[in-house]
């Protein structure tokens, strides 16, 4: 099995976290998310003890809520010892109805509306990680408007490729996230910044793409980012006493991405930025990292319900679900890679390949192709792994299909945490 709290019963059913997927599926219907409670207290542990031991106990990391935000992820990620990013008022909405301290968050974002600063700064966020010129300045306008300073990271654009999907490749210079620092642009945002009676500039923010394996991408991030704090620290006089290195590391979706040690991965970075700040001649600032998919993504199984096999002679066969591109929009959106499972005979040989194809009326509703699963039946639960990033938080109601149910698994014990949509939640703002 790709995860070990994947398993396979005495029935032939795939089991997630000790408790048999089919029933699962019987119980709560499908499609159904499930996730992992342990997983994702497991992975909140490995990052939040190793920053700690690496850069000491002020470091942090912050959960991205955009890889899975809904109410009940908040308390765990909390109580494991994590911040969290959020990157619009509907994140910092849950967030706060969840009972998570305003003061734990970091507001991302590259088009704050003054709403959303209002709205932010109302709520009491700890930080802003400010991208631009348009938003310093409403910042300053607005943090002034209501007697608040408000701590601030300044996002900077270190032109760094890590040679990561496009789509997910946000470090280099022709990026709409951030001011970049090669043009010179950013000298002039950090003056501007510093001149501000309304903001305290904390330090710099950087990110440089998703779903990174090697801590390469990381080790030149931070480099650079010394070699520009020592820059500035000599010309105008500012050091900064935060730096955020954004993005944790990439997550298996498949048997051939490669298994990661995210500790010594954490370390080698943490030597390299120890090394660059003495070689630069600044002390060491406190560091935050942005986790989201390595935190959920391996906690989550998506079941469906086999509806029809089809075979096309001399061309390939489609097994169809219950679900899609509306509950799983990735594969159509950047081809993503999964693993999936007959969970319904996962005891038997996974030799039958086939195009699994969503309920969608669109050609591009598919969620894997020419994957082997064991021969299916109209009826047979079929498993998707890896979901828990990116599968709920980008899921919509094209075709007017209600959004899934989410059920957390903990210690062998099943509970619903969202609520299957209806179809009187489909009308329910329309007039």
């Amino acid at each position: 099995m790709l995860y070990e709290n994947l398993a396979i019963n005495n029935e032939g059913h795939l089991t997630i976290g000790g408790l048999d997927a089919v029933s699962l599926a019987a119980e709560y219907g499908t499609p159904l998310y499930v996730l992992d409670e342990d997983v994702i207290r497991r992975n909140c542990r490995t990052y939040v003890t190793a920053m700690h031991e690496c850069f000491g106990p002020d470091a942090a990391p912050l959960y991205a809520s955009k890889a899975l935000c809904f109410k009940g992820i908040y308390p765990v990620v909390e109580s494991e010892g994590m911040c969290v990013d959020v990157v619009s008022p509907g994140e910092i909405y849950t967030a706060s109805a969840a009972g998570f301290p305003a003061e734990k968050m970091f507001f991302h974002g590259t088009n704050k509306t003054d709403a959303d600063i209002r709205f932010a700064l109302e709520k009491g966020v700890g930080y802003f990680v400010v991208d631009n010129h348009n938003e310093l300045e409403s910042l300053e306008r607005i943090a002034g408007e209501m007697g608040i300073r408000q701590k601030v990271l300044l996002r900077l654009t270190l032109g760094l490729d890590p040679h990561t999907l496009e789509a997910i490749n946000t470090g280099r210079v022709d990026s709409q996230f951030g001011v970049p620092v090669d043009t010179g642009q950013a000298d002039v945002f950090v003056r501007a910044a510093l001149d501000c009676s309304n903001i305290s500039v904390e330090g710099f923010h950087s990110h440089v793409g998703s779903q990174i394996f090697e801590s390469d991408s990381f080790m030149k991030q931070v480099e650079i980012f010394a070699e520009y704090s020592a820059k500035i620290q000599s010309k105008m006089g500012f050091t900064a006493r935060v730096i955020n290195i954004g993005g944790g590391f990439g997550v298996r979706y498949t048997e051939k991405d490669p298994q990661i040690d995210i500790p010594a991965r954490i370390r080698e970075v943490s030597e390299h930025l120890k090394a660059a700040c003495a070689k630069f001649g600044i002390g060491v600032p406190c560091v935050f990292m942005e986790p989201g998919r390595s935190i959920v993504a391996d906690a989550g199984v998506t079941l469906y319900e086999t509806g029809g096999v089809k075979e096309v002679k001399g061309y390939r066969n489609y097994v169809t679900v219950d679900g899609g591109m509306t509950d799983n929009p990735r594969y159509a959106l950047y081809k993503s890679e999964y693993t999936v499972l007959n969970a319904s005979r996962a005891g038997c040989d996974a030799d039958y390949e086939v195009t699994v194809a969503g309920r969608c009326c669109e050609s591009g509703d598919r969620i894997a192709e020419y994957v082997k699963i064991a021969r299916p039946e109209r009826g047979d639960i079929i498993a998707v792994l890896t979901t828990g990033a990116y599968n709920y938080a980008m899921a919509s109601n094209y075709n007017r299909v209600p959004r899934p149910a989410m059920i957390m698994i903990s210690g062998g014990k099943a509970r619903l945490v969202v609520k299957r949509e209806t179809y009187e939640d489909l009308m329910k703002n329309e007039l």
